[in-house]
């Protein structure tokens, strides 16, 4: 099958934009049926599901802190390469890319060493209980196991995309969601394995499609190889690397400490069950933020060619219609769960207290979501243009600087309890979203005109 390429230095930059993202949104609702099938499967185990749902949503942590060393080098790595190649120099995108796969393997391997020796007072310090560790501990112990997996199938997909093969990275993550879904009722039910199964039929799952994507970077089809020769580790690519991929990781990270601050909040204030409601609306938000991220995805490599070309009003243009797409789509997701918020909870859970909870808890936490799409199109831009001060600064400026602090101190102003945990969102996006954006605007876009002008 021959490999359809969008080449990024022709044409009209929006159709650009919408061939790459396309596939891009559609290879990030497959990734995230990765994660929300287990829990959709999980939330229906007779008797245990709410429990089991609950504990395995405390194995967030761990899995966003895999996913940040992922990103660090995956989305570190790749708009280097997208911007060597706009400059011709396929060599060096080639060295960058093999850097990158050599630490997506190093680190893969620490990291399972460590969390299989710690997991089990890592996963008490997240607020586990003794009701939810029987539950997290199963799940968490296997999807260690593959934690190589995971990272070289999401961290080297982007090095697929950046070449302009939109769709070849669609199906990587398409041989691995299918099978998920395949495997996970299987294991689950069938052989009656519970969350234990769900964690077997996702490192199953991973492993194929991490096959997929190291057999498509080392054939003939690829623009840029993977190859042995330039998987040796030398210390100016990783620094590169490393220095425009630490926004994505800050990003990732601090989602993993807000996910711990939360959980151990509410604990304290509302107990199992309103851990299990903010498990239920951390995938809500993922499926919400889907569209977003695959946009911004998509968007990414353009940019990032066409600035390294010196094509800087295509640059601009690219900013201008992904901060349209964004914001409207994400008005009308706003919209939507406003209007319908109990069917999104269902989806996971009936338990008719959780709905409960979980529906004025929806309420909150998503209020003012347009916001959110500030902060995606600002730290979209930044990385893209390879800013990594900025792009690293307003990483931790929403998570670290803004959702921790008011997720401790909320709670204990005026008796909001519970509710003080979920207004931290919304909050949180509302700044955070607004400083990322206008800084984009009064930064990236005089400076591309003074380019477009010299």
């Amino acid at each position: 099958m021959q490999a359809h390429q969008t080449d990024f230095s022709s044409g009209n930059v929006y159709r650009n934009i919408i061939e790459v993202a396309v596939p891009m949104i559609l290879a990030q609702l497959l990734n995230l049926l990765y994660n929300v099938v287990d829990r959709i499967y999980i939330g229906r185990i007779p008797e245990v599901g709410t429990t089991a749902l609950t504990g395995v949503g405390l194995c967030f942590p761990i899995i966003s802190l895999i996913t940040a060393f992922t990103y660090l080098y995956g989305n570190g790595g790749a708009p280097l390469c997208s911007m060597e190649r706009g400059k011709g120099n396929d060599e060096e995108a080639e060295h960058l890319m093999g850097n990158a796969f050599t630490l997506l393997i190093g680190t893969g391997i620490v990291l399972t060493i460590i969390g299989l020796i710690f997991y089990k007072p890592i996963l008490y310090l997240f607020g586990a209980s003794d009701d939810t560790f029987p539950y997290a501990g199963s799940y968490i112990r296997i999807y260690l196991l593959g934690t190589v997996f995971v990272m070289v199938s999401v961290g080297m997909n982007p090095f697929i995309n950046s070449q302009g093969f939109g769709n070849t990275g669609m199906i990587s993550v398409l041989i691995g969601a299918v099978l998920n879904i395949i495997l996970d009722p299987m294991f689950i039910f069938v052989l009656n394995l519970g969350v234990r199964g769900a964690a077997i039929a996702t490192i199953i799952s991973q492993f194929c499609s991490a096959v997929w994507v190291l057999v498509f970077l080392t054939g003939k089809r690829a623009v840029l190889h993977l190859k042995w020769s330039c998987m040796r580790l030398q210390w100016k690519r990783v620094l590169r690397i490393i220095s425009l991929g630490v926004s994505s990781f800050i990003m990732a990270f601090t989602n993993s400490l807000v996910q711990v601050v939360c959980n151990a909040t509410l604990q304290v204030y509302g107990g199992d069950i309103y851990v299990g409601v903010m498990t239920v609306l951390n995938s809500v938000r993922d499926i919400c933020t889907l569209p977003v991220m695959g946009i911004t995805n998509g968007a990414s490599p353009v940019m990032s060619f066409n600035y390294g070309e010196g094509a800087y009003e295509k640059v601009r243009k690219a900013i201008r219609f992904l901060t349209i797409l964004c914001v409207t789509y994400t008005f009308a997701a706003w919209g939507t769960l406003r209007l319908f918020p109990e069917p999104f909870i269902r989806i996971f859970n009936h338990s008719p207290e959780l709905i409960a909870k979980g529906v004025p808890a929806l309420h909150i936490y998503f209020f003012g979501f347009c916001f959110m799409a500030l902060q995606f199109t600002g730290q979209s831009v930044f990385l893209a243009l390879g800013k990594a001060k900025k792009a690293t600064f307003f990483s931790l400026l929403r998570k670290a600087f803004i959702v921790v602090p008011l997720t401790i101190l909320l709670p204990k102003i005026g008796n909001l309890g519970v509710d003080g945990v979920f207004w931290a969102e919304p909050i949180s996006n509302l700044i955070g979203g607004c400083a990322s954006f206008f800084t984009m605007c009064a930064t990236v876009l005089p400076e591309l005109k003074h380019e477009k002008a010299r």
